[in-house]
């Protein structure tokens, strides 16, 4: 079979950037306890599912069809295969191979990345929170075109939780690491770690598909997480973090001899003290190794990057909504723009559900938010995710759009704004959380602030 799947089925065609939008009801427990109708692209009968199970490739090497046919797998294994049927056609060893290939690539990388588009390439795509809707991630890919020596592509966060298929989303996200390492770069999001995957179901989604191999799997993937990167600059122009900002954290002082350190944090408590926004050369040297950044110590860096959020009003302060990260004004997007030459900075971290609460915010309704408009540039909210959360407890679903930035050449630094609607009606499947009594938009979960585990 040289590595491809010979099932005899035709890729299940995902609808067009040049479909008209549709409007249908939800149909089965995706739907909202008032079954309400929302907005989007109707999704075309499934084909049934059959043929050998996925195979890696000989060697090693994948192909782009080898991708390709993988998401066709997982599309299909979603309409017409129970949960837990899943590893009928995605055999533990392949997703192990997947992993660990992309595990490898990503610890070789560095806290923010530096991506210079080359000559060749003619657009950079960044995408925001796409939190485990496959099917919207398959179609943003079909209307954006696949990545490849002309199109780089960089996820900002959050594959997984809150909706049905987080593991497929990031498996295949990883697939195609694997096989353009220089033309896909995933960062790192807040529901990366294992706190909230504990809570928005991503570690029960995995338990119910893989059944007695899902320990191994979900701690290699959770070790994956902690290899994931925090930033990316773009072009020298665009900063790509998921939460955005972050505080700088003095270093501990040298010891002279005959001196007893009081504590082996390699930071000095950054509470301590009054807040102070970090810099690239910060971001560098933080510990990224910490599968669930508390927020203090050598954990705060990461902490701020995967948890803050934009503020219309100036200052750097703790975040106390959501118990971790700062907010930060204006004044400190003006000050991190004109210090690194920067033009963009591109963060998510906010869907419709946590707009709605910030009334002093503009709403996520379109996918995309310019929060903040200073003199050396512009500071961009992006989420992916149309139509989010996934499961609504509701008697209105939020209908939102999901959006994507296009940057382009030759300075790669300013924003084409794309919106899409989201694949309905969804495949019939039950939440792995549970989404009626869930804590709304991440606030008050336990984020074991005592915690320092620099591993």
């Amino acid at each position: 079979m040289g590595g491809r799947h010979t099932a005899p089925w035709c890729p299940c065609t995902r609808a067009s950037s040049t479909r008209s939008p549709t409007r249908s009801p939800r149909n089965g427990s995706s739907a909202s306890a008032h079954g309400s109708k929302i907005s989007g692209v109707r999704a075309e009968a499934p084909r049934k599912i059959s043929g050998a199970p996925v195979e890696w490739p000989h060697g090693g090497v994948l192909s782009r069809d080898w991708v390709l046919m993988l998401g066709e797998v997982l599309d299909t294994a979603s309409r017409r295969l129970q949960p837990q049927q899943l590893p009928t056609v995605l055999p533990v060893p392949v997703v192990d191979a997947i992993v660990t290939t992309a595990e490898r690539l990503l610890n070789g990388e560095p806290n923010c990345l530096k991506i210079d588009p080359e000559k060749s390439c003619t657009s950079v795509v960044l995408v925001g929170d796409v939190h485990g809707q496959l099917h919207d991630v398959l179609h943003l890919l079909e209307i954006t075109g696949y990545p490849g020596s002309d199109q780089i592509y960089v996820f900002n966060g959050d594959y997984v939780d809150r909706g049905a298929w987080g593991f497929e989303t990031y498996i295949l996200l990883l697939a195609w690491k694997v096989l353009l390492p220089k033309r896909v770069f995933l960062l790192r999001g807040n529901h990366e770690t294992r706190f909230c995957n504990i809570a928005y179901g991503f570690e029960e989604e995995v338990i119910v598909k893989y059944g007695d191999d899902a320990s191994f799997l979900y701690e290699k993937i959770l070790a994956s997480f902690e290899a994931l990167p925090l930033a990316a600059v773009v072009a020298s122009s665009v900063y790509v973090a998921h939460g955005g900002l972050f505080r700088h954290c003095q270093q501990a002082p040298v010891l002279t001899p005959g001196t007893t350190p009081n504590s082996s944090k390699r930071f000095m408590d950054p509470e301590s003290r009054s807040l102070k926004l970090g810099t690239l050369e910060d971001l560098a040297k933080a510990t990224r190794g910490v599968l669930d950044p508390s927020g203090v110590g050598h954990n705060a860096v990461p902490g701020d990057v995967l948890w803050s959020d934009p503020s219309p009003n100036p200052g750097l302060e703790f975040n106390a909504a959501r118990g971790i990260g700062l907010l930060f004004g204006p004044d400190c997007t003006q000050e991190f723009l004109q210090k690194h030459r920067l033009k963009l900075i591109v963060r998510s971290h906010e869907g419709p559900d946590a707009r709605e609460k910030r009334t002093d915010m503009k709403s996520m309704d379109n996918g995309y938010t310019i929060d903040h408009v200073v003199d050396a540039g512009k500071l961009i909210t992006l989420f992916s995710a149309p139509d989010y959360p996934q499961f609504q407890a509701r008697s209105r679903r939020h209908e939102n759009k999901g959006a994507y930035i296009v940057l382009e050449p030759p300075s790669f630094s300013k924003p084409h704004y794309h919106t899409f609607e989201a694949i309905i009606p969804r495949p019939q499947v039950s939440s792995y959380y549970d989404y009626v009594n869930a804590l709304d938009s991440d606030e008050e979960l336990d984020f074991g602030k005592g915690v320092e585990n620099p591993g």
